[in-house]
């Protein structure tokens, strides 16, 4: 079973940001739908206002239609008292007959208001009455000529009574005159409050946005920034890096899944590393092995070998000319077979390495070496034997390549110690251009160099040399260190005519 998967979720982890954006989402709105909805009710209650405000200008203009209706009966009256004319009478009648109409629209309209109601109907009760009891009788007296004394008897008492019935339409103009400016005074309240309410639905939504702007950046935005640039470390070799695990939800199961998976490639990594050593160490072993095995067994059965031939060539008689000679011969095969066994062996895994260190094994390569080599060694002591392999090879590998392709006229090589790490550096003044990709053996020196822990680096820059770098750490626990110790060359210094290590010469 993959790691990842023994880890148990949380309850309801899977939820927790979608629950929290819900919340979040609901905090942002709600400034909104209160700041809309105190909105709405203003706008209702402005609109009530407004429609009452029409009501009562229809009010006002029809009492003031059925006052100027009662007049003009009343003036036409008056008129026809006064010059007998018929056309009064027409327009009188018709006033008359006009009015339980215009009434009736008075009542309807103040349906709405009981007092306003009662009123109108005390005006239409008042005006047929007087339409009966007094207009009807002034206008019979005018007609059948009745004495001025009778006339201005009732003349009196229709003015008393058309008084009242102007001042009822006064009392209802004064009524909605009041109840309008109340209106307009209650009017204020609902538009200060729409006011009030854009004001702080806006004021809400802004803090509500940045509120929930800041969250989702401290909850979200910053916790996927620490996981990508964790990733992008883990990307980059860097196995030890971990990010806190704060978050809530699904940005919290990434976390801890990313922390997982950091662990379990942490874990693979070592297991890959020691693992890898376990094979290289395998494979030194069975080198020496085999070394050992022909230096003791097959050379020494082939130096038996020769020094039997060389016995018998000189046992042969003089006169065997011909068998001396191929007796010689094969005991001169027999030694270029003996070197070639001596080199075989020396490449396998050498001797001079195992008895003596890493400083006499540089120095005989230095010896054996094509290209003058320049020796800087400053190893006191002896060296945890996969790191003295690992170095040998390095320089054996350096030194056979420059030897091949470089074209160079020396070779400059430096092994330190200190600070935990053997440093070493192979420069030469050749044609450069090299690539690690270029052949096998820098890819296996690579290979050797990341199993103990230990970096390679090549730099080798067209017509300026080249310049191969190992750090190896002297003990497997800790890691490379790609600083290198103080005094060990950054760059390949110039040459310079000081001694070195084998006699301070430049050694063959």
């Amino acid at each position: 079973m993959h790691p990842l998967a023994s880890q148990p979720r949380k309850a309801g982890g899977n939820k927790g940001v979608v629950r929290r954006l819900i919340v979040a989402s609901s905090l942002l709105v709600l400034p909104l739908c209160t700041a809309f909805a105190i909105l709405l009710h203003s706008v209702t209650d402005l609109r009530a206002i407004h429609q009452l405000a029409q009501k009562s200008e229809e009010v006002r203009i029809v009492a003031s239609q059925v006052e100027q209706q009662v007049l003009d009966f009343e003036t036409d009256l008056h008129s026809y008292a006064l010059t007998r004319q018929p056309q009064y009478v027409e327009r009188w009648q018709n006033s008359v007959a006009a009015f339980p109409k215009e009434a009736d629209a008075l009542k309807r309209l103040t349906e709405g208001d009981p007092g306003q109601l009662a009123r109108a109907e005390w005006i239409q009760n008042r005006c047929t009455a007087y339409i009966k009891e007094y207009s009807t009788s002034l206008a019979n007296a005018a007609k059948y000529d009745s004495s001025p004394r009778e006339r201005s008897a009732l003349n009196g008492a229709d003015n008393r009574r058309f008084q009242v019935i102007l001042d009822g339409f006064h009392d209802i103009v004064a009524t909605e005159q009041n109840m309008a400016k109340k209106r307009e005074e209650h009017a204020a309240t609902p538009t200060d409050q729409a006011v009030a309410a854009t004001i702080a639905g806006l004021t809400g939504s802004v803090v509500t946005t940045i509120g929930v702007a800041g969250y989702v950046i401290r909850a979200i935005v910053h916790p996927v920034r620490r996981t990508a640039a964790m990733a992008d470390q883990l990307a980059n070799g860097d196995l030890t890096a971990r990010t806190p695990e704060t978050a809530v939800g699904e940005i919290g199961l990434l976390e801890r899944s990313f922390n997982r998976m950091a662990d379990s490639l942490q874990q693979g990594h070592a297991e890959l590393s020691t693992s890898r050593s376990r094979i290289l160490a395998a494979t030194d072993q069975a080198r020496r092995s085999i070394e050992r095995d022909l230096h003791d067994g097959t050379q020494q059965r082939l130096v038996a070998l020769l020094l039997e031939l060389q016995v018998a060539e000189r046992t042969v008689p003089a006169d065997q000319r011909e068998l001396r000679t191929r007796i010689s011969g094969a005991a001169e095969a027999l030694k270029g077979v003996l070197d070639d066994l001596h080199e075989l062996s020396r490449g396998i895994h050498p001797a001079v390495l195992t008895r003596g260190g890493l400083a006499p094994a540089l120095r005989a390569l230095a010896r054996r070496s094509p290209v003058p080599v320049e020796l800087d060694v400053d190893v006191p002591r002896r060296l945890p034997e996969p790191i003295e392999v690992a170095a040998y090879y390095v320089v054996s590998e350096a030194l056979t390549n420059t030897a091949k392709h470089a074209h160079a006229s020396y070779v400059q090589v430096c092994a330190r110690t200190g600070h935990g790490l053997l440093c070493l550096s192979v420069h030469d003044d050749g044609v450069g251009g090299a690539a690690p990709e270029s052949g096998s053996g820098l890819v296996g020196l690579t290979d050797r160099t990341r199993a103990l822990g230990g970096i390679l680096d090549l730099h080798s820059p067209a017509g300026q040399g080249t310049t191969l770098r190992a750090h190896l750490p002297l003990t497997e626990a800790q890691p490379a260190d790609p600083s290198p110790p103080h005094g060990f060359p950054g760059r390949a210094p110039a040459r310079t005519e000081r001694p070195v290590e084998d006699g301070g010469k430049l050694s063959r």
